[in-house]
């Protein structure tokens, strides 16, 4: 054998020697980790109001007050809130406390074909209205600041156009309002799930929704590891090969594997809304969505409105929650782009901690008088 082959030779079984070595090294760290260590949502809080499966917590504060007005977060029902409290290092609910927020959480609790006939209206002006007249009698404030997340950041916006009396500030992340704005988007990979939604035909919708009473989540998992195939199909062969031996990136892995594992079921009613009022005939910015036989007027928000959206984003792309800028009322408008994030990256990508809440809390304490 040449000395040149038989150094690459040498070389190739250096490799396999180290990814055995890797391999195995790997397979005892895991072996190690039992179902309950991989724990996700463990910022403590403290239940104050339960209705129906939907629950109201406070969070307990960790430093001095700097934003007394308190803040409600809501996330969306697509997925589970636990991605705003991931773990201790990627959490902006631990972010948040340690800026001073006074802070506080809607859990939608496990849903399922229980809650079929649920609508958007029942989450916008049932729930998410009793929890912040509830935020008000324990605190002494009549309005709260709503911060909504995804789809929650759409209810989010509905309650602030139906009742502003209500609600000191708007804080939006990942929200979609013009629904259509992607079609015009240059980016090809923005607006994957605008364009699948758009192409179902609005009869399958009801035949799904009537069969099953909701939209299954195992559905909604598969349609979003559709969007990112090639991770999709690398990371448990790749990804997990590479870090099975280090045990810190291993659980940062197993959170988040955690969390896309544990998508629930969406109420069957609020689907139909949410695919056809919504993602097909774009109803909330042409000023045609009614909730409990109102309108959604978007002119109607004149309260203080801060846009959170990653450029990166192709679950929600930016054109789409950019165009909220020019529908409201109100003239205090700000936006935060995020660059080099997808849509999660958002909350927990290593660029985005610390500096998510931060914008956060430097915009609201101004708005706090």
């Amino acid at each position: 054998m040449t000395e040149p082959r038989k150094t690459a030779f040498n070389s190739i079984l250096k490799d396999f020697a180290e990814n055995v070595g890797k391999f195995y090294k790997g397979a005892d760290v895991l072996a190690g980790i039992r179902d309950e260590d991989v724990d996700v949502g463990t910022t403590p809080k403290t239940l104050v109001m339960r209705r129906d499966k939907v629950k109201l917590f406070r969070y307990e504060p960790t430093v001095k007050r700097t934003v007394e007005t308190p803040v409600l977060i809501v996330y969306s029902l697509v997925g589970r809130y636990t991605i705003a409290d991931l773990q201790p290092d990627r959490s902006l609910v631990r972010s948040l406390l340690a800026e001073g927020v006074n802070l506080w959480l809607i859990e939608w609790g496990k849903l399922g074909r229980a809650e079929r006939w649920l609508t958007m209206d029942d989450y916008v002006d049932d729930y998410i209205h009793e929890a912040v007249h509830r935020i008000c009698r324990e605190t002494g404030h009549d309005k709260v600041t709503l911060l909504g997340i995804c789809q929650g950041g759409v209810f989010t916006t509905c309650y602030a156009a139906l009742h502003p009396e209500k609600v000191k500030n708007l804080v939006l992340t990942m929200t979609p309002i013009d629904f259509h704005a992607d079609i015009d988007d240059p980016e090809p990979s923005h607006g994957l799930l605008n364009i699948w939604t758009r192409a179902l035909a609005p009869e399958d919708i009801d035949r799904m929704v009537d069969a099953l009473g909701v939209i299954p989540g195992e559905l909604m998992s598969l349609i979003f590891s559709l969007m990112t195939p090639m991770q999709a199909l690398t990371k448990y062969n790749v990804e997990l090969f590479d870090i099975a031996g280090d045990k810190d990136r291993l659980m940062n892995f197993l959170r988040m594997e955690k969390w896309l594992a544990d998508r629930q079921d969406h109420p069957g009613a609020a689907g139909r809304q949410w695919l056809k009022e919504l993602y097909h005939e774009n109803r909330l910015v042409e000023g045609r969505f009614e909730l409990l036989g109102r309108i959604v007027d978007l002119r109607a928000i004149d309260v203080p409105v801060l846009n959170i959206f990653g450029l990166d984003d192709h679950i929600i792309p930016a054109t789409c929650s950019k165009a909220l800028g020019g529908q409201i009322g109100g003239t205090d408008y700000t936006e935060v782009p995020f660059q080099g994030v997808g849509h999660v990256g958002v909350l927990v990508s290593s660029k985005s901690q610390g500096k998510l809440a931060k914008s956060i809390v430097e915009w609201l304490q101004p708005r706090d008088g």
